[in-house]
């Protein structure tokens, strides 16, 4: 489990070494969604634009020497791999990061930009799977995208930022792919406001943490499709797990065309260029998954903005859209 405690210290710890991320209202969005008072928290402008490198960097500064010595070792589909190569260079740690052939182009670039070691290995289950063959073979230190304690809390900064922003809020809704970002998040929130709400909100084809509440423990999932590569978790952690069952009110699922639209929604609107993963918490406003009452002051994460350019033209609707 991780405290109030530990996130407070990853902000000692991460300091100024990483953005703190505006929180705008939109006021559309708010009243699409009940007439509340709805915010969004831009982790989209992140440095290497996403939440990730809270975690990743909390992580690496908590290391021994002789474990940065040895090296480090990732596996991810892409935003967690840039934050580690980020966090690990920033540092003088040398890393490798273990990606799926699937992994947008962009990602795999922008990791090798931020001085990782990259290697492509087939699904995001076998690049976990090499990862820890790597680690195994040279003695790597494996960095966990979301199952870690420091991890989690340093995704929890975030939650930290929202409260100072936005003291009376009433909800946060958060995008949810392994669910480091709800816990840490959750964690920081319930200790001083143990009132607000905390949504996740995942893919419904890839709803780990969804699946993983129901049944009471870790669910390995059959079969990942999404188009939200950032939120294709096969399944959620065990202290991922622990944390968001006293700290997550609920979890609720969105479909692609969902995510799709919150995207256009964003772009047009927020005047925002997000990825998939990043606009799942808007889409579960715009869909009315959340019930709000009138007046709610409501934060919603925009968790990543690291699109592929080729994918975002396939993504494109040939006519218009309103909302």
């Amino acid at each position: 489990m991780i405290t109030h405690k530990d996130v407070l210290d990853a902000r000692r710890q991460i300091g100024d070494r990483i953005h703190r991320t505006p929180l705008v209202s939109s006021r559309t969005l708010g009243e699409i969604a009940g007439d509340t008072r709805t915010f969004l928290k831009l982790e989209s402008f992140q440095r290497t634009g996403s939440f990730k490198p809270r975690g990743a960097l909390n992580k690496v500064l908590h290391l021994s020497e002789k474990q940065r010595s040895s090296g480090l070792v990732a596996a991810s589909a892409g935003n967690h791999a840039q934050a580690v190569a980020f966090a690990a260079t920033s540092q003088g740690v040398p890393c490798t990061v273990v990606m799926p052939e699937t992994a947008p182009q962009s990602k795999v670039d922008a990791s090798r930009r931020y001085g990782a070691n990259v290697v492509l290995a087939g699904s995001f289950v076998e690049a976990f799977r090499k990862a820890d063959e790597l680690r195994a073979e040279h003695g790597y230190t494996f960095i966990h995208p979301y199952d870690d304690p420091h991890v989690m809390a340093g995704q929890g900064t975030c939650g930290l930022e929202i409260l100072e922003d936005l003291p009376d809020v009433d909800a946060i809704v958060v995008c949810c792919g392994g669910g480091g970002l709800v816990a840490g998040i959750g964690t920081a929130v319930k200790a001083i406001r143990p009132e607000v709400r905390i949504i996740a909100v995942e893919p419904e084809g890839a709803a780990g943490l969804h699946a993983a509440m129901r049944a009471g423990s870790v669910v390995q999932l059959d079969r990942i499709r999404t188009i939200a590569d950032g939120l294709a978790t096969p399944n959620t952690g065990q202290i991922v797990l622990d944390v968001a069952q006293r700290v997550v009110d609920d979890v609720v699922l969105v479909s692609d065309d969902e995510i799709v639209r919150a995207m256009l929604f964003l772009l047009e609107r927020a005047k925002v260029m997000t990825e998939p993963a990043g606009a799942a918490a808007v889409a579960a406003l715009l869909a009315g998954r959340i019930s709000l009452p009138a007046g709610a002051r409501v934060a919603v994460t925009v968790s990543g903005g690291n699109i592929d350019l080729a994918k975002l033209r396939t993504l494109l609707p040939e006519g218009p859209i309103s909302f």
